[in-house]
């Protein structure tokens, strides 16, 4: 007789609703509370078109830091594998003379091998006739002699060939490490104009033209500042004519050059000025000193080369050639230093402007003195 069970009916107990209902509201208290650190962690506020611009300009004279450095660094390397190719070839020619003498030695010690081995008396005994005999000896003494000087000689000359190839062992060494310390600067100056034109790049349509608006603004206050130094310049010019003291130039306001070295010195201004100006539109490029592209140095450096005068290459070393002058005493082609760590410089034009090249992205233009903080300036010739 078949026997006829009911199926099982899986009965949900108290205590397993309780654990399920316990799962779902952990789940629940979960979801919420990863909602709550979501709200309780908000994206840093985007920074004002005003912050960009200073963090741009901040960024840029940080390169222009860096690539002072870079632009010594660059110098010290040239310099230093001129002199290590200076003891190279000195120690060669050190070298060649060290084998001069040691050719001569090989000689004497050839002639010693042939003659060493006879005693005065056999070779009396061998000779032809004793006026002979007497003749060699008598060589044979002038030959000690000059082998003596020989060995003199190649040992100066080993000594000094020694050195000479220390010396530019140690040289090569220093060089090695200028060369590391220039890719690092370079490194450097390339991670703050990355950062720059990042921040640059993440601006919106509307945000770039309200800075480049922000650029206007700024261009245009420095501008009516040079404008109002020139006139205040020229004033003091009219009332010193007035007072009879006489036309010492232009000055400020489109001066000459007329100073008290005469002409020559004007006429070496006026060259580096139009050199300068026939640079205008050319992009800055860091480490660059021309023809195609400048930095602010490079470009100092090459207009007053242009006219005779050599410079150094970083605007520290330019600072501290020739007379230093005041603001209001500034005449065309004098030199504009420019924050406290004189990491920029331009040329004086006149009438409270400069030709200068500004930072990467822009190129070599006409602009206010009063664009920047003046550190100083400097004439030179």
């Amino acid at each position: 007789m078949a026997s006829h069970r009911k199926p099982r009916t899986r009965v949900l107990t108290t205590s397993g609703s309780r654990t399920a209902a316990g799962l779902t509201t952990a789940a629940l208290a979960s979801v919420t509370l990863l909602s709550q650190s979501a709200q309780a962690a908000p994206k840093a506020p985007k920074p004002s078109i005003e912050e960009v611009r200073q963090k741009v300009d901040g960024l840029y004279r940080q390169a222009e830091v860096a690539t002072q450095k870079y632009n010594a660094a660059k110098e010290h390397v040239d310099h230093q594998r001129a002199t290590v190719n200076h003891l190279l070839d000195a120690a060669a020619q050190r070298a060649e003379k060290m084998n001069e003498s040691r050719r001569e030695l090989g000689t004497f010690a050839s002639a010693q091998y042939r003659t060493g081995g006879m005693n005065p008396t056999a070779q009396l005994m061998l000779a032809k006739d004793p006026q002979d005999f007497f003749d060699r000896t008598h060589l044979m003494e002038r030959l000690t002699g000059r082998q003596k000087q020989a060995v003199t000689d190649y040992q100066a000359q080993a000594a000094q060939a020694a050195r000479q190839r220390a010396e530019a062992a140690r040289s090569l060494d220093r060089l090695q490490e200028t060369k590391t310390s220039l890719q690092q600067t370079k490194q450097s100056v390339q991670n703050k104009l990355a950062e720059a034109r990042q921040l640059l790049s993440r601006l919106t349509a509307q945000e770039k033209a309200r800075l480049a608006e922000l650029e206007r603004e700024r261009e245009a206050a420095a501008k009516r500042r040079a404008e109002e130094e020139a006139r205040k310049q020229q004033e003091r010019e009219r009332q010193r004519q007035q007072d009879g003291g006489g036309s010492t130039g232009d000055q400020t306001g489109g001066q000459t050059g007329g100073d008290s070295t005469g002409g020559s010195q004007s006429t070496q201004a006026e060259k580096a000025l139009a050199f300068a100006r026939a640079q205008i539109g050319k992009p800055y490029v860091w480490g660059a000193t021309g023809p195609s592209s400048y930095d602010c140095s490079g470009l100092t450096q090459a207009a007053w080369k242009a006219a005779g005068v050599d410079l150094p290459r970083t605007t520290w070393e330019q600072v501290k050639v020739g007379e230093r002058v005041a603001t209001k005493d500034l005449q065309p082609g004098d030199l504009v230093f420019f924050y406290d760590d004189i990491s920029h410089v331009g040329m004086y034009i006149g009438n409270g402007k400069m030709i200068h090249a500004p930072h990467p992205g822009a190129n070599v233009r006409e602009e206010s003195i009063y664009y920047m903080p003046i550190y100083g300036s400097v004439r030179p010739g």
